[in-house]
């Protein structure tokens, strides 16, 4: 391009201004004194004359942090994942982000079939009252047992590779880690689906490989001792509150079939009561309403399971009739 085809084009946009009194020097000039830095003459520039003269704007804190960890501990992996492997916006406040968070095994939770889950605290060691406690789901490998009933449940998905479908139809070591895999990613997408819904499930923090950090349901014992919350099924709860906990199951279920989705395997074994509060938990096997042939078949043994738990309880209630009813919601 010459010369003359430059008038020919607009100009380039100009830059930003600035503050009056910015610099790109990061130290300020500052007023003359009586000391050995003062300028020989009014047009010359004052050198810097210690930390003090260095523009707040250019100064952070540099905190370091120890690279020791020890037996069971790890590095926290939040900014590892992709930013879709996080859990939905907004953030619960307890969420550590710190990139100098460190991750430490406290143990079992509870044991299954398909997953374990364990407690994981992750706390920024610079700031150790803001950790947290979290539960990790962790999916068994392959040499562990398949999940039962996987085929029922699985009726109507799809996989991104037909490589992995084969794989998992054959059910060869390959196919039973890609099946671990493909659960957990089940289950981290209904937490966060059921979640964004308002429903009552545990906040999903992060999804990385097979396990999934989740929100920790717990109760205060009145010494204020901290614990899991227990399940359902180990509660004796009041009539007043096995009616609400009743009522809010219902609308759970409710919200759910609205949105085309069934729990699928729901009973007092997999809903804690946290107060007077229930969770939803144990969620990898919810299934499509329409578009898995069993859905219908999986809502009735849900509203079976939950009915006849609160009827042995006093209730009186009944699941054909709470199935008519979430019938209605559905369509």
């Amino acid at each position: 391009m010459s010369r003359d085809d430059l008038s020919q084009h607009p100009q380039h946009p100009q830059h930003p201004s600035f503050p009056d009194d910015f610099s790109t020097d990061a130290h300020r000039r500052v007023p003359a004194s009586d000391g050995p830095n003062e300028p020989s003459g009014p047009n010359e520039p004052s050198g810097p004359s210690g930390p003090g003269d260095v523009d707040d704007r250019f100064v952070f804190e540099f905190r370091a942090y120890d690279d020791d960890l020890a037996d069971g501990q790890r590095w926290s992996t939040w900014l590892s994942v992709e930013p879709l492997s996080r859990g939905p916006e907004p953030l619960p406040d307890w969420v550590v982000t710190s990139q100098g968070a460190i991750d430490t095994e406290l143990g079992v939770l509870k044991t299954g079939k398909e997953a374990d889950v364990h407690l994981v605290e992750r706390a920024d060691p610079l700031d150790p009252d803001a950790g947290v406690v979290m539960a990790a789901k962790r999916y068994r490998s392959s040499e562990h047992r398949s999940f039962h009933r996987a085929a029922s449940y699985t009726e109507g998905r799809s996989m991104k590779r037909s490589r992995d479908e084969r794989a998992v139809k054959r059910k060869s070591t390959f196919g039973r880690q890609v099946a671990a895999g493909e659960w957990a990613v089940s289950e981290w997408a209904a937490l966060v689906r059921l979640w964004n819904l308002g429903l009552p499930v545990p906040y999903p923090v992060q999804i990385d490989g097979t396990e999934i950090l989740m929100e920790w349901i717990t109760v205060t014992d009145e010494d204020g001792t901290v614990g899991t919350a227990p399940r359902l099924a180990q509660t004796r709860p009041s009539p007043e509150l096995l009616a609400s906990y009743f009522e809010q199951l219902t609308d759970a279920l409710a919200t759910m079939v609205q949105n085309g989705l069934v729990h699928g395997d729901l009973s007092a074994y997999n809903i804690l009561a946290a107060g007077e509060r229930l969770v939803v938990i144990d969620l990898p096997q919810i299934v499509d309403l329409v578009g898995n042939l069993n859905g219908m078949s999986f809502l009735q043994r849900d509203c079976a399971n939950i009915c006849g738990w609160f009827r042995a309880r006093g209730l009186d209630v009944d699941e054909h009739a709470l199935f008519g009813e979430l019938m209605a919601h559905a369509f």
